[in-house]
């Protein structure tokens, strides 16, 4: 819950973009849910262009496979996915955390592979010396085998791009904020995607049809649609294909969102 002196803090930080977005000539949005952030009087200004996937690089490889730990992991074992910046409440990680026990009491031969870093991108810090890694993994530390959970740190592209070629069921959650590129790249990688029912992620995953949508603190539905996922994987490779298909219809960046890009910046 926010504060009072939170709600005006933010409300200041917010003015430097109003007066921005005033003095300048045009804005772009990557998502239609950002641009409607903006004060309505304001949204006539902002052209919604993304940045766009590679998917010529970024697409799936069924002879894909990672080394962890002197563990090899391939395409079509039981491994779930979950990749943010950093591991912080933003993007969902304290719902993934607690969320693990659940999926090791349904599917314990699972594999879960962990990306991203011990700082915080977005959201409040924590007290010098501590990070949301450390605190949510003391609050499961005995629920969980942790033999079977993989924390790889940040990663190179390509060794990040293998993670999601691998990934039985990948897990995307978010606050009502800005869209990770992530989850249009695991995606455009061909995933399985299961994410949270959050508003951004609605602008790009329609249920049932290019992947699977969970309320964001329901940690028992998702452990049980990533299951499921786990143990039925012919069931969702359609949905798997359809999630591919919506990138490269509508974030390709060769042939969507440059093009669009160049066609913006020629006509002013």
């Amino acid at each position: 819950p926010s504060t009072l002196d939170d709600q005006l803090r933010i409300r200041i930080k917010n003015s430097t973009q109003q007066q921005s977005l005033i003095g300048c000539d045009q804005g772009i949005s990557p998502t239609q849910w950002q641009k409607s952030r903006y004060p309505k009087e304001l949204q006539h200004k902002i052209e919604v262009i993304h940045e766009g996937v590679d998917t010529e690089i970024v697409k799936p490889d069924v002879g894909a496979w990672v080394q962890i730990n002197g563990q090899r992991f391939s395409a079509g074992d039981e491994i779930v996915t979950y990749v943010a910046r950093n591991l912080e409440p933003y993007r969902g990680f304290h719902t993934f955390m607690r969320m693990l026990p659940k999926l090791q009491a349904k599917r314990p031969n699972a594999r879960v592979i962990i990306v991203g870093g011990d700082e915080v991108s977005y959201g409040k810090r924590l007290p010098e010396g501590q990070s949301y890694r450390q605190r949510y993994c003391a609050e499961v530390q005995d629920q969980v085998d942790w033999r079977k959970i993989h924390f790889v740190g940040k990663l190179p592209y390509m060794d990040y791009l293998k993670v999601l070629q691998v990934s039985a069921a990948h897990v995307y959650l978010t606050y009502p904020f800005v869209l990770s590129w992530s989850m249009l790249e695991s995606m455009a990688a061909g995933c399985l995607l299961v994410a949270s029912n959050t508003t951004p992620v609605q602008e790009v995953v329609e249920d049932g049809r290019n992947g699977l949508l969970v309320d964001f603190f329901d940690t028992e539905r998702l452990a049980t649609t990533i299951a499921d996922a786990l143990a039925n994987p012919e069931k969702y490779a359609s949905m798997r294909d359809q999630a591919r298909q919506t990138i490269v219809e509508q974030y390709d960046l060769k042939t969507v969102c440059l093009p669009k890009m160049l066609a913006y910046l020629m006509q002013r």
